[in-house]
């Protein structure tokens, strides 16, 4: 059986949630097995190339993944969170929601220009946010080249759109639909 088989073994599945027609897929699952947390680290780790100084986590599911990736791979953490949840100043990059905007914002002071920075969240759907967080990290002078997510929903093309970017995109497991 192969790393993604497994790991899909411990994702669930609920239907119609948070609305019908949608199939949430729930890596609360494969955070309770600890066998199957560590694959998904070291298959992640695995999948990069080149040095890393930062492992940036999207708020909030992206900060679980951040912390094991970024031990494994000898990085710190950078934080990307929604607007107003940061404490010191912060940069902040607007994006487009179905209905309306969002925004995420970093600590303006969260590292020098030049820094070698790996997106990571726990699913790519349409690439809203994460493009929106490779914005960000770039504005601020980071160099945003690769990215890595447990799950990609390939329908919603999220990670093509952020190939478009210049992103080179790892996905340990894909489902179909959304």
């Amino acid at each position: 059986m192969t790393a993604a088989d497994q790991l899909r073994t411990l994702i669930r599945t609920i239907p119609n949630f948070p609305k019908p027609g949608i199939q949430f897929r729930d890596i609360t699952t494969l955070l309770l097995d600890p066998a199957g947390l560590r694959l998904a680290t070291e298959t992640m780790a695995a999948a990069i190339s080149g040095p890393v100084d930062l492992v940036a986590g999207i708020e909030a599911r992206g900060f679980v993944f951040a912390p094991t990736l970024a031990l494994a791979l000898g990085a710190g953490v950078l934080l990307i969170r929604k607007d107003g949840k940061l404490p010191g100043a912060t940069i902040a990059e607007d994006y487009a929601l179905e209905y309306g905007t969002d925004r995420i914002t970093m600590h303006a002071d969260a590292f020098t220009p030049g820094a070698r920075v790996l997106l990571v969240d726990d699913l790519i759907a349409t690439g809203g946010t994460a493009r929106a967080a490779v914005r960000l990290i770039r504005k601020a002078g980071g160099v945003v080249t690769q990215a890595a997510f447990v799950i990609d929903l390939p329908e919603l093309g999220g990670a093509r759109a952020l190939a478009s970017d210049g992103i080179d995109v790892h996905a340990l497991v894909d489902f179909e639909g959304h």
